[in-house]
């Protein structure tokens, strides 16, 4: 496990400076951001090769998860489900979640509030893991991954046009938006073997969302440096077609060279 480490650091980086941690725990890899006091960035731990079940051993050897300190734990799984403010309660989370995904009976429900209360982005994890996780960490919070997403777009919805579709590639999985006038229509998260599935998902969503394709504006993110995927080849298909890099609300100390190259939407933009 330890050869798939990559490591991305300040120049003047030491794990006894970490005040908190995030980690963002994709389908199959993890990243843990070490950060400051002054909640800047100081160190990135990046397993390209990691899921949920090895979590468990991953956090009796990392450096960084060794350390007691207060740390977020994102989960990227399908397990999830956006509830109007209005409607959500708690006691319904399994009825709530039960039109995304079967839950286990011995799950542990969270939410996180986004767009001013309006929206509650429910999920759960196994009461197994999360025992297991708690004993590590003495101050420790659950999240969606989409939550850092979410929260981009909700942000950014004035500059918006009237008819919009946005993607986030991560891996083998993408986060897909759809916004019209402004307004979330649809969020959902597909499986995706090659840049050729991320034309059918946003082909189906302008059909089920009566969109002009000549008019549509189609938006990707978490594209690596290195890709195929560029803005020559989506003009092909679609008229306005745009890859782009999230604003920033994430800090750095100085150093890190080629972590861009990672693509990740959350180097530039995470949930706060």
């Amino acid at each position: 496990m330890e050869n798939t480490l990559k490591v991305f650091k300040s120049d003047k980086f030491d794990v006894e400076d970490t005040a908190s941690l995030s980690l963002f725990l994709y389908p199959d890899f993890l990243v843990i951001f070490a950060k400051d006091q002054n909640q800047s960035n100081t160190g990135i731990h990046y397993y390209p090769k990691l899921n949920l079940k090895s979590l468990d051993q991953l956090i009796l050897t990392d450096p960084l998860l060794r350390l007691d300190v207060p740390a977020r734990l994102f989960i990227h799984h399908p397990g999830f489900s956006l509830v109007p403010g209005v409607l959500y309660s708690s006691g319904n989370e399994a009825q709530f979640l039960s039109f995304s995904k079967e839950v286990p009976d011995n799950a542990f429900y969270f939410n996180t509030p986004l767009d001013s209360n309006n929206l509650q982005v429910l999920s759960y994890v196994d009461e197994k893991m999360k025992k297991h996780l708690e004993a590590r960490f003495s101050d420790l919070s659950f999240y969606h991954g989409s939550c850092s997403f979410l929260s981009y777009l909700f942000k950014e919805r004035f500059n918006l046009i009237g008819q919009e579709i946005i993607v986030n590639v991560f891996g083998k999985q993408m986060y897909v938006a759809a916004f019209t006038d402004q307004e979330l229509s649809t969020f959902n998260l597909f499986e995706i073997q090659s840049k050729e599935d991320i034309l059918k998902y946003v082909l189906i969503l302008i059909e089920q969302l009566h969109y002009d394709r000549n008019h549509v504006r189609i938006s990707v993110f978490g594209i690596p440096s290195k890709s195929d995927i560029t803005e020559s080849w989506g003009k092909q298909y679609f008229q306005n077609f745009r890859i782009l890099v999230p604003h920033a609300n994430q800090n750095y100390s100085h150093g890190f060279k080629h972590l861009k190259d990672l693509g990740l939407f959350e180097v530039s933009w995470q949930y706060l």
